[in-house]
């Protein structure tokens, strides 16, 4: 599939932070860019940060050429629009290179010149909606989930400046970003607010226009992990640029591992394609081989990357069930063995297990000792709970499968320092005629010298004097450089004390750091095209998301002549759409009429009729539309949500708002 964009524009990894010690451990694991939580604003309500880390976080970034990107992808009320503004100011001050934005209305208001990248939460689907966001000044943007190969090509075709963005890595959200409300409807809290419930992860009852059970007690809306490890390199070539890898929530160890694992991807692609190149600078060294499955993971899937897949699902558990281990080999009164199968496997203390009880669903416990026996087993005693008896765990025999889902060796082994990126750099000692002067220039260009007053004092011996003065030159492990060559440009050896040429190398790291600080540039906002380019649509459901006056002033301006409410202004009070969804659960029963097309004795009699999902009290319908491939859950908003959200002292915009947004 041919790329419809010039080969050498460089490639980004995006790397996730929960905080700025993260987001500092992701650029030395390998990210081009990393994108946190500001103060507020952003779609993770619990991953905020304040603005004085980011600042630190940038500065560490900047010195790589790397960027830092802050989201602010929530929807805003009225009364919140200041507070963004001001807080865009904050963080423009504070050096962040990009805002992450979902909401329009901030389009509409005085902000600082930065790039603005337009959010998954945007639900960036066509290349009309893709061609309009770069057309009134988005830079970048962050495609759905849910395309193919052939639809992101599409859409390149048709977006020649913004940088495509895509996620290769990380959870998935089941529905279309933006296009999810069901965890309002059922608890208040609103994922295009930054406060998601994950109701998507429960356990549902599937019934099917008969009533009749067809599954029950599966997490039928839970998917397993995005993996696209083995499509970047196709994604690259039907235009995608920025590789986003998922979790604002991770931990530390994830963030090293899941990076350090697409790092080394890309520059392996790298090396076979010069033509293109990293946006930022520095090579990495780890003390570690990555190994995605060890992270959180609900099993792996490409989604539609390569077309649909009936495998998609983690329907048995949205839980870690972690990698292969062995099986319980002996139960005591309180222990049991473990067999490993092989010696080279072995368990820690703090150790946590798993395995499937006889319904299928996930068990697990920690292990508080484990006592090795010889060869491949082990004796644990599990950690249990305050209010847990050994008797508790359930299904627990002779021959049980065992995974492990938390191994202490390897998170002892992230803990420790276990990446360094540097950046090579060519060092040539030439003399002058007072002394001496240190030229250095960078992999990338940038140049450095400083000069030194110092008598030409010939050396005893030659042959040592030029050894030392090379690796006197060459001791970088402190800086972010390291030697790539390391010339002397001298009539012979001089004599030079050690002391003096450590001063001299120290002052010419420094004078090059400043040449790098002094080249490295923000990108500048992209301007709007003008005179405004209309929007693809004239009319706008709650599905739009416009959430306050602003908003619905932006969409205005760019032609749309209807433009409805956002479900959490509770205009939609009746049935609505809490979830559209690319995912089937018809398709993933093999329910699907497209499946049974050709099928002898079953053509013509597979229906897409609605279904009904169940949890708890909660009933929620399915609707499928066969067009389009996607599947919407339909449900009201909870009663006693809608009473108790109605309590807040907020302002939001309406269809038709009393008092206008000047």
């Amino acid at each position: 599939m041919p790329a419809h964009h010039a080969p050498h524009r460089p490639l980004e990894l995006l790397a996730p932070a929960r905080d700025a010690d993260i987001g500092i451990e992701a650029i030395t694991h390998g990210a081009d860019a990393v994108y946190i939580g500001g103060p507020g604003f952003g779609a993770r309500d619990k991953a905020g940060n304040p603005i004085e880390d980011i600042e630190r976080l940038v500065r560490h970034a900047h010195r790589f050429h790397a960027r830092i990107f802050v989201t602010m992808n929530t929807i805003l009320r009225d009364d919140e629009l200041e507070g963004a503004r001001r807080q865009a100011w904050q963080l423009f001050d504070a050096g962040v290179d990009a805002l992450i934005v979902q909401d329009m209305g901030l389009l509409e208001l005085d902000l600082p010149p930065i790039q603005l990248h337009a959010s998954t939460q945007t639900d960036i689907r066509t290349p009309e909606k893709a061609r309009f966001l770069q057309d009134v000044g988005f830079s970048q943007m962050v495609l759905a989930r849910e395309l193919d190969l052939r639809q992101i090509q599409a859409i390149r075709a048709q977006v020649n400046d913004a940088v495509l963005e895509f996620f290769v890595h990380g959870a998935l959200c089941v529905a279309y970003s933006g296009q999810c409300y069901i965890s309002h409807a059922m608890t208040g809290r609103s994922a295009n607010r930054g406060s998601c419930s994950q109701e998507c992860r429960q356990p549902f009852t599937v019934r099917d226009a008969q009533g009749r059970i067809v599954a029950h007690d599966q997490h039928v809306l839970s998917l397993k992990d995005n993996d696209q490890s083995a499509n970047l390199e196709a994604l690259i070539d039907a235009g995608i640029r920025s590789f986003k890898i998922e979790g604002r929530y991770k931990d530390m160890a994830t963030v090293k591992n899941v990076t350090a694992h697409y790092r080394t991807l890309l520059d392996a692609i790298l090396e076979r394609r010069p033509a293109l190149q990293t946006t930022s600078h520095g090579r990495c060294r780890y003390t570690f081989t990555p190994e995605t499955e060890q992270a959180f993971n609900r099993g792996g899937t490409d989604y539609f990357v390569n077309g649909r897949q009936i495998d998609i699902g983690a329907f048995d558990t949205p839980k870690h069930a972690g990698l292969p281990l062995g099986f319980v080999a002996k139960v005591g009164e309180a222990w049991f063995d473990v067999d490993t199968e092989s010696p080279e496997r072995v368990l820690h203390n703090g150790d946590a297990l798993t395995w499937r009880d006889r319904q299928g669903e996930l068990q697990g416990v920690p292990v508080n000792v484990a006592e090795p026996l010889g060869g491949s087993r082990w004796r644990v005693h599990p950690n249990l709970a305050k209010d847990q008896a050994f008797g508790d765990l359930k299904d627990l025999f002779p021959g049980t499968a065992l995974n492990r889902n938390r191994d202490m060796a390897w998170e002892r082994l992230l803990a420790k320092p276990s990446a360094e990126r540097r950046i090579p750099v060519d060092l040539t000692l030439a003399q002058t005629a007072d002394g001496f002067e240190l030229a250095l220039k960078d992999a990338h260009g940038h140049k450095a010298a400083v000069r030194l007053t110092h008598a030409h004092e010939p050396a005893r011996d030659a042959a040592q004097a030029e050894k030392a003065l090379k690796e006197g030159l060459s001791k970088l492990g402190g800086t972010l450089f390291e030697a790539r060559r390391v010339r002397l440009s001298l009539q012979q050896p001089w004599f030079l004390p050690a002391g003096v040429l450590n001063a001299l190398r120290r002052d010419g790291i420094a004078a090059l750091e400043a040449a790098r600080a002094a080249a490295f540039e923000r990108l500048p906002r992209a301007a709007e095209v003008q005179p405004p380019v209309p929007y693809p649509e004239d009319t706008l459901s709650y599905l739009a998301n416009v959430y306050n006056g602003q908003a619905a002033k932006f969409y205005a301006r760019h032609g749309v002549k209807v433009i409805g409410a956002a479900y959490e202004s509770h205009e939609e009070l009746g049935e609505a759409s809490l979830m559209i969804t690319k995912h089937c659960v018809r398709f993933s029963l093999s329910l699907c009429p497209k499946q049974a097309k050709g099928v002898t004795g079953v053509q013509g009699t597979v229906r897409a009729e609605p279904m009904t999902l169940q949890h708890g009290d909660d009933t929620f319908t399915l609707r499928f539309d066969c067009k389009p491939c996607e599947m919407h859950v339909v449900g009201k908003m909870q009663k006693h949500v809608l009473k108790a959200l109605k309590a807040e002292p907020v302002t939001f915009y309406k269809t038709r708002p009393t008092t206008p947004v000047a």
